[in-house]
């Protein structure tokens, strides 16, 4: 309830940055006040929940890379495409409300149609919903990846207004479709869409306005062409070429040296398999170059791609950093990556990410220790978004 205070006690607390034995939050009006780790007594006026000794407190998870408007299933690309704006909207708040339930209190919308996710976010309470990072409908050439979802631009005229559109609109990052894509027909992932000048014209001109920007690529030469560049993100990252996948030495030291965040986009639910054809033939080998970007050090942030298709429903997320523990991170470094890096990533560094005084009071309680086990993930006892419990 607004107005009252509220302590939140559990055997363990992970702040976004470390572990710490026993500790208690005090929140109010949605608003991390304090993280006492030296075991005192909640104040007489508090509110006291108690999770128990086995409990752990965590930041809230960040989803670096969604699509709401999508439906998770199969056929979500003629959905996408296809549907009234009303029943995009609806669809896209039961899969917020599905972030939600998984303990994802942020997700980064890298491609809805028509801005659906901007209605939303304006529309409904802050506790229906994780926080929003809004793009809009990607930025993709003429019959290019995602077309359909209203981004059409090329040549430096279209492009400039399609990123002033979106920072009129209130978007908050511009993605652009550096590569083709796997799930639009007749786009290929191995083919570049755009000149690194004309790229560049993007970035230089969301940056004056101060927006983000994201790049999906999947081609290792487009890669090549692109990671230079100053993209603050990069979106899939898998190196693709046309026998398989190659990590480019080159390009993953270049974003190593720049500090750019890479989100791979890992994830599946289980008894799924990848149903795109591009993805299908290469998934044995992406573990592998997911495995050398973890070695190298490169900034990583969980990115699910939820939406896309049944393999990658809304509520992947868990499974997403099972995956990065298996391919390599510990898991300490998993749940920073979850939390504090990938909030970083999308802008919300400040707010989100970590349990500090004067943080939003985004929370989530594990029953057990994702330090020892990080499939504790998938067993949620709690969820807190703005300091009201919506699990």
């Amino acid at each position: 309830m607004r107005g009252e205070l509220l302590a939140l006690r559990a055997g363990h607390v992970f702040d976004g940055v470390r572990a710490a034995p026993s500790g208690m939050l005090l929140v109010e009006d949605g608003v991390i006040l304090d993280l006492d780790l030296r075991g005192s007594e909640p104040p007489q006026e508090a509110t006291t929940v108690d999770f128990g000794p086995d409990a752990w407190l965590l930041p809230g998870f960040v989803d670096a890379h969604v699509h709401l408007c999508w439906d998770g299933t199969n056929d979500a690309v003629a959905h996408v495409a296809a549907d009234s704006r009303t029943t995009l909207f609806e669809i896209a708040r039961a899969n917020a409300a599905r972030a939600l339930d998984v303990g994802v209190t942020t997700v980064r919308d890298l491609g809805d149609r028509d801005y659906v996710t901007l209605d939303l976010r304006e529309k409904l309470a802050s506790g229906e919903i994780p926080e929003i990072v809004a793009a809009g409908p990607p930025i993709t050439t003429y019959g290019g990846h995602c077309h359909f979802l209203g981004g059409e631009a090329e040549g430096a005229e279209e492009l400039l207004a399609a990123v002033h559109e979106r920072a009129e609109r209130g978007c908050d990052v511009v993605k652009v479709m550096a590569s083709g894509g796997n799930s639009t027909p007749g786009s290929s992932p191995l083919v570049q869409q755009y000149h690194p000048v004309e790229l560049s014209l993007v970035i230089a001109e969301a940056r004056r306005l101060c927006l983000a920007t994201a790049a999906h690529a999947h081609a290792a030469d487009t890669l090549a062409e692109i990671a230079g560049l100053g993209f603050d993100t990069l979106e899939h990252f898998s190196f693709f070429t046309p026998d398989g996948v190659g990590v480019r030495r080159d390009v993953l030291d270049e974003v190593v040296w720049r500090g750019t965040y890479v989100s791979p986009s890992v994830g599946l639910l289980p008894g799924h398999e990848p149903t795109l054809p591009e993805v299908a033939k290469r998934y044995a080998s992406i573990g592998a170059v997911v495995g050398e970007i973890i070695a190298s050090g490169a900034r990583i942030v969980p990115g699910t791609d939820s939406g896309v298709s049944a393999a990658k429903a809304h509520g992947v997320y868990p499974y997403a950093l099972m995956d990065l523990a298996r391919y390599g991170m510990g898991n300490l470094d998993v749940l920073r990556a979850a939390t504090r890096v990938a909030a970083e990533a999308v802008g919300r560094g400040e707010t989100k990410g970590r349990l500090r005084p004067g943080a939003d009071a985004d929370i989530i309680v594990l029953g057990r220790s994702p330090l020892a086990d990080i499939s504790a993930v998938t067993e949620v006892r709690a969820v807190y978004r703005m300091g009201e419990r919506v699990r």
